[in-house]
C-alpha cells in the first residue's frame, strides 16, 4: 500500500499550564494552518528551546495537550545539548530535559523532549485494507526523485478513526531521501 510520506520538523506541543506560563493566563493558541492530521494546526506561537549547549525557536502545534512534548531530531538535540531518546509521541517518562522561554514565562521541563519514532497513521479502513494493526512494526519504501530512494525500517503503524492515512519522518531521515515537493512510499509488511 503506498501511504504519503510527509516530514515532521521540529515542534513543541504544550500542555494547558505551560501555555499559560510561557503567554500568559488565559492565553489560547492562535491557529496559522492547519496540519494533515484532522485537529491538528501549527500555531502562530513559538517558543525558545534551551538546552545546555543552545537555544532555537520552534513552533507550537495545537491543540494543547495533556503533557508538555518537544519533538526533534537527533541533529537537533545534538546542537540543543538535550537528550532525545527515540520514542512515540506521548511516551515522554525519563525522557531528555530543556527550558521553554516564552514571552510572558519560563519553565524547567524535567523530561519531555524525544526524538519522533518514525511512524504512520492510519485509518482503521487503510489499516484493515493493507493487513496491519496498531502499533504493528513495518518497512517503508521509498523512492527519491533525486537519486536517494531509502527503505526505512522500524516503522509503527498507529491506527485511529481520527488519522488520515500518512507517514511521519523527521528532517534528519527526509534530508537524507531528499524527497522532492510530494512524496510516497511503500508499506512493507513484515
Amino acid at each position: 500500500m503506498k501511504v504519503l510520506v510527509e516530514t515532521s520538523a521540529r515542534h513543541v506541543h504544550l500542555s494547558q499550564e505551560h501555555l499559560e506560563i510561557l503567554f500568559g493566563k488565559g492565553h489560547e493558541l492562535t491557529v496559522k494552518k492547519m496540519l494533515s492530521q484532522p485537529g491538528q494546526f501549527a500555531c502562530e506561537e513559538k517558543v525558545e528551546v534551551v538546552g545546555t549547549k543552545g537555544s532555537q525557536k520552534m513552533s507550537v502545534l495545537g491543540p494543547v495537550r495533556k503533557d508538555t512534548q518537544v519533538e526533534v531530531s537527533l541533529t537537533d538535540a545534538r546542537g540543543l545539548g538535550v537528550t532525545a531518546p527515540i520514542r512515540e509521541s506521548g511516551d515522554i517518562a525519563g525522557s531528555g530535559s530543556c527550558k521553554l522561554i516564552g514571552p510572558a514565562g519560563e519553565v524547567e521541563l524535567k523530561e519531555g523532549v524525544i526524538a519522533a519514532k518514525r511512524h504512520v497513521h492510519m485509518t482503521p479502513e487503510d489499516a484493515q485494507a493493507a493487513g496491519v494493526e496498531d502499533k504493528q512494526i513495518v518497512s517503508l519504501a521509498i523512492e527519491s526523485p533525486n537519486g536517494r530512494s531509502l527503505t526505512f525500517g522500524d516503522v509503527v503503524v498507529r491506527v485511529s478513526a481520527s488519522y488520515a492515512t500518512a507517514a511521519h519522518i523527521d528532517t534528519d531521515e527526509s534530508n537524507a531521501l531528499a524527497p522532492g515537493k510530494e512524496c510516497y512510499g511503500e508499506m512493507i509488511v513484515k
